[in-house]
């Protein structure tokens, strides 16, 4: 099944400039064909094509279906950005296809990388939730000061991934219950900061570990995903 992305479908009835273009040019398909089309808000629209236009193809929506997620809790993921932008690219397509609410890139003290393309960011999002069959688009935070978001973020839940040993850390895969609102903190490739420990510990946050091996950045956000998801499942 091939999905179109459109976040207005309900209320325009027209697919954007990109998603007409696949339509017509790629896909070659004409008024009367049918299309599945995805609002990222939980929504699949069936639709019937009435105008194939390459730039603004027009539908008329024919049944409207409700999709629930496949976890329950509210999944925050935050990451420092890494030096090679194609690592957090490739972390932001498969955190959307195992399944996350909202990715965060957040500027630490110990940054790399303090620039992060949203719109490239963005469409490799969009292109993962209609290739995975999912009708939700997680939330793409603006990067943000390590601070401002560790005073903002309102998770139940509220987990640090930290490679000093000398701080007592938890096992995140038997800590977590697998039913709250969850926050996975993930630092640079040059770790946190203690000052920005001592200000995370001061917000809630925990110090856990992925394990006995040392993680590359991507590699840690996304075994904290998967772990996740697999207590989650554990517990329905």
């Amino acid at each position: 099944m091939i999905i179109f992305y459109s976040p207005d479908i309900e209320s325009t009835g027209v697919l954007s400039e990109t998603e007409s273009g696949h339509c017509c040019r790629v896909l070659r398909l004409r008024e009367g064909d049918h299309i599945t089309v995805a609002d990222g808000m939980g929504h699949f629209f069936e639709c019937e094509i009435t105008d194939a236009h390459p730039k603004h193809t027009s539908v008329m929506i024919l049944d409207r279906r409700d999709v629930e997620r496949h976890w329950s809790p509210k999944i925050t993921l935050a990451v420092a950005p890494t030096k090679n932008l194609d690592r957090m690219e490739w972390l932001a397509e498969k955190a959307v296809e195992i399944g996350v609410d909202r990715l965060v890139f957040v500027d630490c003290q110990r940054n790399v990388r303090h620039v992060v393309k949203r719109d490239r960011i963005e469409k490799i999002m969009i292109s993962a939730m209609k290739q995975s069959l999912k009708a939700h688009l997680p939330k793409l935070v603006e990067l943000m000061p390590l601070s401002r978001f560790i005073a903002s973020d309102t998770s139940q839940v509220k987990y640090m991934g930290y490679c000093d040993p000398s701080i007592e850390r938890r096992d995140f895969s038997v800590d977590y219950d697998g039913m709250r609102d969850l926050t996975i903190l993930i630092g640079p490739e040059g770790d946190f900061s203690p000052e920005e420990v001592e200000t995370a510990l001061a917000a809630g946050f925990s110090p856990v570990t992925f394990g006995n091996t040392r993680l590359r950045t991507e590699s840690a956000a996304l075994y904290a995903l998967c772990a996740t998801h697999s207590i989650i499942t554990q517990k329905e």
